[in-house]
């Protein structure tokens, strides 16, 4: 199929791309990397009349690391991000994310910023982005403000942004220190959206015992659900930690529902063990941060 007819307009200032979109109203639509848009267009999913294509507008193709957080650029293509060895240094959960958000051909093309907006619920990066409490810079006629993830996701495939306001870039945190993260997934075949996703974030102190621990799941609510783990784990060593009760705390949030690819129970299953997975992983990376590389008294192996 072929998309419905639509007006294009390649704007070269951020300040025009603004006007054109807001002038366009509730029938504009932003092309960034287009490998969600696109293909909802040829299938008359989505059906803009204007279509605003800022890919010429300066300065949004950038990653920015400082000491607090990576910022990305709304051009940002997702392979771009993962290769940048400074930001996954800062931030080792976007490359854990990234590496598995579709194929190389799409992540080539897609912008990382953009699939954020996108807000699928079993998107990757709205997932990272919700666990590590970033937030999103959007210009808008009114000027540009910062959104929090946590008002940024409103439900499935919709988000806080007002009427005519593009998303600049995407800012995310660099967890605290002593932190670990891990990204695990389960999907029908390699690059398929995931039945089930957890990303997971674990925090030790200096005696080596958890002081923080949060998860977040895709593909089982209607936006990226975090969930915070301590009263589970909080105060043990990583060997000891209770992850059968944190898997308990993720099956009373989640909401799955059945559909042609898993039925709700078999999502709850997987959540369960996805969360225990999750969260062994990350203790893992947060015990080489904390403690350096080699085997220690508290290894991971008893959390399996």
């Amino acid at each position: 199929m072929k998309p419905s007819a639509f007006t294009y307009h390649a704007p070269t200032s951020l300040d025009d791309a603004v006007r054109v979109l807001a002038e366009a109203g509730p029938d504009g639509k932003v092309l960034a990397g287009g490998q969600s848009l696109i293909p909802m267009m040829n299938m008359r999913l989505a059906a803009p009349a204007v279509l605003v294509d800022i890919n010429r507008l300066p300065g949004l193709d950038t990653v920015r690391v400082d000491t607090g957080g990576v910022r990305v650029g709304a051009l940002v293509r997702h392979t771009d991000l993962e290769d940048d060895a400074q930001a996954a240094r800062t931030v080792p959960l976007l490359r854990q994310g990234l590496r598995l958000v579709a194929h190389p051909v799409i992540r080539n093309r897609g912008t990382t910023v953009g699939s954020i907006v996108h807000a699928d619920p079993s998107a990757e990066m709205p997932a990272v982005l919700a666990l590590l409490g970033g937030s999103m810079e959007v210009r808008g006629p009114s000027g540009t403000r910062s959104v929090g993830a946590a008002d940024f996701f409103t439900g499935p495939l919709e988000t806080g942004m007002a009427e005519g306001e593009i998303a600049v870039s995407a800012y995310f945190p660099r967890p605290a220190p002593g932190s670990g993260t891990a990204f695990v997934e389960i999907a029908r075949r390699s690059g398929d959206y995931a039945m089930c996703g957890v990303a997971a974030v674990v925090t030790l102190d200096a005696d080596l015992r958890i002081t923080a621990a949060r998860c977040c799941y895709i593909s089982v609510a209607p936006v990226p659900l975090v969930v915070d783990m301590a009263e589970a784990v909080v105060g043990a060593v990583p060997a000891s930690a209770d992850l059968s009760a944190a898997a308990d705390l993720a099956a009373d949030r989640i909401e799955p529902e059945d559909d042609i690819h898993a039925s709700a129970d078999y999502r709850a299953h997987l959540a369960r063990v996805l969360t225990e997975r999750a969260l062994a992983e990350a203790a893992e990376a947060a015990l080489r941060e904390t403690a350096g590389p080699g085997p220690h008294t508290t290894g991971i192996g008893a959390m399996r």
